[in-house]
């Protein structure tokens, strides 16, 4: 038997987290390293899938399949697509950066050592979402991945409830209400989804008779499995609506600026960076595999809500005075980039889409871990307590710069080429949709710049003179998320490589071909 990669790629952080979770209270430390080795562990697992991934192979490689719940026809059925090994790489590349930048996150607060916050839970639960997140990613049993897509809600409730903002921590309980309130409107909205979720499973088993992606694509190909128009309707919304919720695409999205807003900011870029990536990707291979006609259906409405999501959340952006609300708001203008490109239906759109979510990942994660120290140095979240930090603080200024400036999709940064594949899918079939979502780009360089403006130049306020800049571990979580903005923004092409064959055979399940260019007869 070959060894299993798919399933030590994922138990390994899942083992991690147990393994952390019970180091001796006194031995928070060793928890740490043990938590950091756990992850580069899975980031050297993730590259050898990388490695051993074959672009022009079959469509799910280094599968897997076991007999799970034979009685209801449930297999342990694990394969990556070029999608899906590249958002697992993704996922194991951002949890080291993750746990680093968290370090003093969950340490005793010495102000108020009765409160002790439990070390070892916090980068044990981090290990869990992991394991979870990638295993979701591997999964081709929607039974499997349903398991999965809820699991995930535990470790994050708590790493959001009980792991608040310290900048915010005054010993009163305001700040644990707050905690609190975003804890469950997290939970609260993704359950919902996936209750809704849950009843579509149910629907396809009753309908196709398995829970296995490859035999439901088989019959369909087949002809075999010819679902009614109405019952394929009826189950793409139900899967369609909880992928929304956790993308999060408007109007299902306002759970994430309280989520990000009240957890640390390593947390709030697991939440963006790593977990939602599980509503986008899911939308690809689910709800355009398993109902085709009904995405297609469904395709002029979603197009309507994405490009309301892209010019929605830069407004509020805009008008923010938070930073981590700022940046919350921008992802969710930046998730109505990547569904737009889902279903624009277009080659250069789905790739665009993909692309978005592996550069979105790596640019929201410089951008919020430096806000996440700029306000671990300051004690506020508030843009009006900053002001010159770039004359007290060159580095951490120049980094969030850049950070902002792949926010923005500055040309020559990793998110433009997927910004620009994304639009250019979009105009090819929807010119309409395609000019409106443009504005997005505008309305992102407005509020990075004036963020960057009215935080790190002018006069060098108060609170800020002696800030000290970013040390020597803070630059150790930075300087590889800048280089990989350049080199995937120089050369995206490693990437494009893997993720075009997945797009071509997701577009042959929807049965759709790229628009041939309209060439006007010359005079």
């Amino acid at each position: 038997m070959s060894f299993p990669l798919l399933t030590a790629t994922a138990a390994l952080p899942a083992v991690g987290a147990i393994a952390t979770a019970a180091v001796p209270a006194e031995r928070r430390t060793a928890a740490k390293w043990l938590a950091l080795l756990v992850s580069l562990g899975t980031l050297v697992l993730g590259a050898v899938q990388l490695v051993r991934f074959e672009p022009g192979g079959d469509r799910y490689q280094l599968t897997e399949s076991h007999a799970w719940i034979k009685d209801f026809g449930v297999r342990y059925e694990l394969g990556v697509d070029g999608i899906g090994v590249a958002l697992i790489a993704l996922t194991a590349l951002l949890i080291p950066f993750i746990i680093v930048a968290g370090w003093h996150d969950a340490d005793p607060l010495e102000t108020h050592s009765s409160r002790w916050r439990p070390t070892q839970g916090f980068f044990a639960l981090i290990l869990a979402v992991e394991a979870m997140v990638v295993l979701s990613f591997e999964a081709t049993d929607v039974f499997l991945f349903y398991i999965l897509f809820e699991a995930m809600l535990i470790p994050m409730y708590f790493l959001i409830g009980g792991f608040g903002d310290r900048a915010h921590e005054h010993g009163d309980e305001a700040a644990a209400t707050q905690r609190s309130y975003a804890a469950v409107k997290f939970l609260l909205y993704n359950l919902v989804g996936g209750l809704l979720m849950l009843a579509a499973v149910i629907g396809l088993y009753v309908v196709a008779g398995t829970f296995s992606l490859d035999e439901i694509a088989a019959a369909r190909a087949s002809g075999s499995l010819d679902m009614a128009t109405n019952t394929e309707r009826l189950l793409f919304l139900g899967f369609f609506f909880a992928f929304a919720v956790k993308a999060p695409l408007w109007p299902l999205h306002t759970w994430l600026p309280n989520a990000m807003g009240e957890a640390t900011a390593p947390v709030a870029v697991l939440i963006t960076a790593v977990v939602d990536k599980v509503g986008t990707f899911a939308m690809l291979r689910f709800c355009l595999q398993l109902f085709p006609e009904a995405s297609k259906w469904a395709t002029p409405v979603i197009m309507v809500l994405a490009v309301i999501s892209i010019i929605y959340g830069a407004l509020l952006a805009v008008g923010q005075r938070d930073i981590k609300r700022l940046v919350a708001y921008a992802s969710i203008s930046h998730f109505g980039f990547i569904v737009m490109g889902i279903f624009a239906m277009t080659t250069q759109g789905q790739s665009g889409a993909t692309l978005y979510m592996v550069n979105h990942g790596i640019s929201t994660a410089a951008l919020m871990l430096v806000a996440g120290f700029l306000i671990s140095r300051r004690g506020s979240r508030l843009i009006a307590d900053y002001g010159g930090v770039q004359k007290v603080a060159p580095l951490l200024a120049g980094t969030f710069l850049v950070g902002g400036l792949a926010t923005l999709s500055l040309p020559g940064l990793a998110p433009f080429i997927s910004e620009f594949l994304v639009l250019v899918g979009t105009f090819s079939r929807y010119p309409a949709i395609g000019v409106i979502a443009t504005l997005g780009i505008v309305l992102a360089a407005l509020y990075v710049l004036v963020l960057y403006q009215r935080t790190m130049t002018g006069p060098v306020k108060a609170g800020v003179q002696g800030m000290p800049d970013l040390k020597v571990r803070e630059l150790l979580v930075v300087a590889p998320l800048i280089a990989l903005l350049v080199f995937l923004g120089v050369y995206p092409k490693p990437l494009t490589d893997i993720v075009n064959p997945a797009v071509q055979h997701t577009m042959s399940d929807v049965h759709k071909k790229d628009p041939k260019p309209v060439v006007e007869a010359a005079q």
